[in-house]
């Protein structure tokens, strides 16, 4: 009896300890696979996980995408870390040298592949709506949207989207819809705009922050040198202080559209738009562009001065006037000397010659005004010397 004991007992230890070194090397092994790197059949793999996905479907993505590793360690890890339900779904890149536990904390902390696109400062919503259209990692949902329908999926029905987004570079996940990019933008536009909107100088002659955004627009469009956009921003404030119209190119081309072919002629300053300020008195009716953060600010905090016309030097900067008398002696100056040296050919001719030109010179012909609903009288109307219509406050030997 004690003899059949003793030799259960041995075999019983002998048995631990064989399941003993059978477990230590099933544990080497599984450390080595979960700590050796990955077998990749390039420098990189890219793989999508996705919603919904749990561990063994995104094994065989991942698999799919060229990666070599063992899947029943990664399925015990899993388990272990107990990460079976908590990966996320994506797009992820990884590359040579990566570990199974590497790959595991990458995919329960969500760390998908990221790519950027880049709205510029001065684009249209087309021209946004383009950069999106042509980016190979975007998600496509809104090709065939309407804008009121693009607006009503990011939470803003009411509101046109000129102008309402904030340029600038956006890193995002590969395969994220463009409607989350544009959502995110519409978002930080209205962020700036509203803390901006707190920061502004008193007395401004804005009803309304989208007042200051319409403005915000015209600057980013009228400025050449990044230093000027205050004093462009003082020019406008003041002629909109006085009833003024603002004669600013950018709004006319803005409103003749995609017909707009390069050249801004007399005959457009003449014809009537909602966003032609030869003709009409006060703000456009919206944005005309995405403006970027200086010209928000120089809409809200412009400089201090009397200036009420500016002409482009031909350098990129402006020449800046309080005076029609001041501002004539400036046009002929920089541009109608210019003109009379190199005229232009053909009817692509400069809008200013014989018209208003942008936005400055007292012209020999100036196109009627027609008030905005509720726009009082301009003041200047009655005052000696002074046009009933004033002249544009910029001019540029070409138009925008």
């Amino acid at each position: 009896m004690r003899t059949t004991l003793k030799f259960t007992l041995s075999i019983a230890k002998w048995l631990f300890i064989f399941g003993l070194v059978i477990l230590l090397a099933g544990g080497w092994l599984f450390y080595q696979d979960i700590s050796a790197p990955l077998v990749l059949s390039g420098e990189r793999a890219d793989f999508q996980i996705r919603p919904g996905s749990g561990l063994r479907t995104a094994i065989r993505d991942i698999s799919k995408a060229g990666v070599t590793f063992s899947q029943s360690s990664f399925l015990l890890l899993g388990k272990i870390m107990r990460a079976e339900s908590e990966i996320k779904a994506g797009n992820y890149e990884i590359q040579r040298g990566i570990t199974l536990q590497e790959l595991l904390d990458k995919l329960v902390r969500g760390d998908v592949s990221q790519t950027e696109i880049t709205f510029i400062e001065g684009w249209t919503f087309r021209q946004m709506r383009e950069r999106l259209n042509a980016h190979p990692d975007v998600r496509h949902e809104t090709r065939d949207m309407t804008l009121q329908d693009i607006m009503r999926r990011i939470g803003a029905p009411d509101v046109d989207p000129e102008g309402r987004f904030f340029p600038d570079t956006y890193l995002f996940a590969k395969q994220s819809s463009d409607i989350d990019i544009l959502a995110r933008a519409f978002r930080v536009m209205r962020t700036h705009l509203a803390r901006e909107w707190e920061e502004r100088q008193p007395d401004l002659p804005y009803s309304a922050p989208d007042e200051a955004l319409i403005m915000a627009s015209i600057i980013e469009k009228e400025t050449g040198r990044a230093r000027e956009r205050p004093m462009i921003a003082s020019v406008f404030v003041n002629r909109l202080r006085k009833n003024m119209p603002l004669q600013t190119d950018p709004t006319v081309i803005y409103g003749i559209g995609e017909e707009f072919d390069g050249n801004l002629r007399k005959q457009d300053l003449l014809t009537d738009t909602p966003y032609n300020t030869y003709t009409r008195a006060g703000l456009p009716p919206t944005p005309i562009a995405m403006p970027g953060l200086a010209s928000l600010r120089a809409a809200l905090n412009p400089a201090k001065s009397t200036a009420f016309y500016f002409v482009a030097r031909g350098d990129g900067s402006s020449q800046f006037s309080d005076t029609l008398e001041e501002h004539n002696r400036a046009v002929d100056r920089y541009q109608r000397r210019g003109r009379r040296e190199n005229p232009p050919a053909g009817d692509a001719q400069d809008a200013s010659a014989g018209a208003p030109e942008s936005p400055s010179a007292a012209p020999a012909e100036n196109p009627p005004v027609i008030p905005q609903t509720n726009a009082p009288e301009n003041p200047l109307a009655s005052t000696p010397g002074v046009p009933d219509t004033p002249a544009p406050a910029s001019a540029s030997p070409n138009a925008p």
